[in-house]
């Protein structure tokens, strides 16, 4: 039975890298409590963390054999010569992954537009394994795309796709505070200690160590920088958000709201591939009052938080079985399981924010499953009986909920 289910190429098992990221997630946290370094989780800061890893999962599952099929065409079609499968050749092309990644990664700090889908991974103001996983899909897109060089250099694709597995998977484990400095292997790796250089808002260490696995390219272009002030997590200006929605698009907002003030689309151009650091900086405070204004005041209860974890777990383990039976699901049922994962991820971010609006995002979310319900049922009925129950309800039961939620 176990050989059968090893085989089945229906299964897509690399569904298992979700439980794998929470198992060292785990680890991580023990370590950090035995040691006494409670400061390094923050419960706020971590949820948005893992939610952004969950839209990115999940988004994936659409992109990676879309890229694969991207680089597939590109070497078909374009590739300079075909490079043949050797040891040598893998050597080549892992030092030229982590080359294109430190330009991608530059050009990701130094450049406005790419800036905007990079900084996500920035915000969280602590620094452990959680943070590994604020990818967005506009910035895996971005990064794949500086990545089409290589099929167009002649590496073929399944090779590529291997060396992005293992770079990847790399990078996960220089995302914590637990890790001291490696001795020799400093010299050669990007460690911890030089990715904490790199999150760090500092101002010697701002746009340092751009490298995901070899050390060498920061030296050689002069990026380099060695960890020795404690760093300071985070944006030098830090978003006032944990949103979800607010968190994805907030620079995207502050690059429309700063071309509006300038006529002219030269200067609108210098505005979206000039420097963030000359962008200008009362934008966010201004956005954030229009936006971010009205919220409850409430302190976090034991039971807001467990309801919050709860959603998160839930979340997870959909992600999950949407991930592992992939090849197996209808196009129906992938498509309210994305929805169902995106409500309770904004929903997330929401309640992070104590807003009011949570309650309609549960309605939602309910009358979504509902609908789902009814359409395997073949019974539309209960679908409009569950809407007029929603409506009619509505105004007594929202009270209730908030109070349940945020204890005001």
């Amino acid at each position: 039975m176990f050989e059968n289910l090893f085989y089945d190429k229906s299964l897509n098992y690399a569904a298992f890298a979700i439980p794998a990221f929470f198992v060292f997630l785990g680890l991580e946290y023990v370590a950090a409590f035995r040691q006494k370094k409670h400061e390094l989780f923050k419960f706020d800061s971590s949820i948005a963390n893992i939610s952004i890893g969950i839209a990115e999962r999940l988004l994936n599952l659409f992109l990676t054999a879309s890229f694969y099929g991207v680089f597939t065409f590109i070497y078909k079609k374009f590739a300079i010569w075909s490079i043949p499968n050797h040891w040598s050749v893998w050597v080549a092309l892992i030092l030229l992954t982590d080359l294109v990644w430190y330009w991608y990664h530059r050009f990701g700090h130094e450049i406005n537009l790419f800036w905007a889908a990079h900084i996500v991974h920035h915000h969280s103001e602590e620094f452990n394994y959680s943070v590994s996983a604020r990818i967005t899909t506009l910035q895996a897109i971005v990064r794949n795309a500086f990545w089409c060089i290589l099929p167009l250099a002649g590496f073929h694709p399944a090779m590529i796709m291997t060396i992005l597995i293992v770079h990847g998977t790399y990078s996960f484990f220089t995302h914590t505070q637990l890790i001291n400095k490696l001795g020799w292997l400093e010299y050669i790796l990007i460690t911890p200690s030089h990715h904490r250089v790199h999150h760090s808002s500092n101002e010697k260490y701002l746009n340092k160590n751009y490298g995901d696995l070899f050390v060498f390219w920061d030296k050689l272009f002069g990026t380099f920088e060695r960890e020795d002030e404690k760093p300071v997590y985070g944006l030098t200006h830090p978003l006032k958000s944990h949103s979800f929605v607010w968190q994805h698009f907030h620079y995207f907002m502050e690059l429309g709201y700063a071309m509006s003030t300038v006529k002219g689309i030269i200067p609108k151009l210098r505005i979206i591939f000039g420097k963030p650091e000359l962008l200008d900086q009362d934008i966010r405070p201004r956005l954030e009052k229009i936006y971010l204004s009205t919220k409850i005041e409430a302190s976090p209860t034991f039971r807001y938080k467990s309801y919050l974890v709860i959603q998160v777990i839930i979340t997870v383990l959909v992600l999950f079985f949407i991930a592992l039976f992939y090849f197996q699901l209808s196009l129906t049922e992938i498509l309210v399981a994305t929805a169902f994962i995106f409500l309770t991820l904004v929903n997330c971010g929401a309640m992070l924010e104590q807003r009011r609006w949570i309650y309609y995002l549960e309605n939602t979310r309910l009358l979504l499953l509902i609908g789902y319900a009814s359409y395997i049922l073949l019974n539309p009925m209960i679908f409009v009986f569950s809407i007029l129950f929603v409506i009619l309800l509505s105004s007594p039961l929202e009270k209730r909920y908030l109070k349940f939620i945020y204890g005001k």
